[in-house]
């Protein structure tokens, strides 16, 4: 459900400016409809105090789903072409590594999954995940070549997506008791969109919150806030 409020203000400016305080949000993710303008003012009322009255309302999102591509079916020909497509890659690759990186690949009629496993690969996952995705998607280009469609590659570098998913989880359960307990709307920095969904996922099923993303990628992020 959309969340919906009213702001009032001296002018229509600070009447908007009061309402982004509140909803903890940007101009550009709410509509705003001015309900009570300050140049619409009787004869009777001139000499009331003025107030301005604007509604708004949070944008309904791009769902995510609306920009996660359809996943295309391997054939078994094409599962063992991406795989020998990797592994001659992935040979060459763990050499300029530690001594004694290892990799791992499995793949399903979906996608591949690549674990890379070593006791000092920092760099290769970056801040935040950042060189890990980078790398991941040279990795599905490499695997695509000579297969018609694109193939997906899931990388986990040292365990580092599992360790991220049980941070992301801690975070969403203290932002959601941080809304419920100041009544505020809070939005989180810009994430990976399978970062957004692990976020989305955990409070799915909340009975005081809900999530919203707002944004254009790669600057998207969520807004949790109070159900209506």
């Amino acid at each position: 459900m959309k969340q919906t409020i009213i702001a009032e203000g001296k002018t229509t400016k600070e009447a908007i400016e009061n309402g982004l305080k509140e909803l903890n949000v940007t101009k550009d993710c709410v509509d705003i409809k001015v309900l009570e303008n300050e140049d619409k003012r009787s004869f009777f009322s001139i000499l009331a105090p003025r107030v301005v009255k604007v509604e708004m309302t949070i944008k309904e999102p791009k769902t995510e789903k609306g920009n996660i591509k359809k996943e295309i079916e391997l054939t078994k020909e094409q599962q063992e072409k991406a795989k020998d497509n990797l592994d001659k890659f992935l040979k060459d690759f763990i050499v300029k590594l530690p001594e004694g990186t290892k990799y791992t690949i499995e793949y399903t009629i979906s996608y591949l999954k690549v674990d890379i496993t070593s006791n000092n690969l920092g760099y290769l996952i970056g801040y935040r995940g950042e060189t890990l995705y980078a790398l991941q998607n040279i990795l599905s280009s490499i695997a695509s070549k000579g297969i018609e469609n694109r193939v997906r590659v899931i990388l986990d570098i040292e365990g580092y997506k599992a360790k991220r998913e049980k941070t992301l989880e801690d975070l969403a359960d203290k932002v959601a008791k941080t809304v419920i307990r100041t009544r505020k709307s809070i939005k989180l920095e810009p994430m990976q969109a399978y970062e957004r969904k692990i976020i989305h996922s955990r409070l799915q099923q909340h009975s005081k919150v809900e999530t919203i993303s707002v944004g254009e990628e790669p600057y998207r992020r969520i807004i949790v806030s109070l159900k209506s």
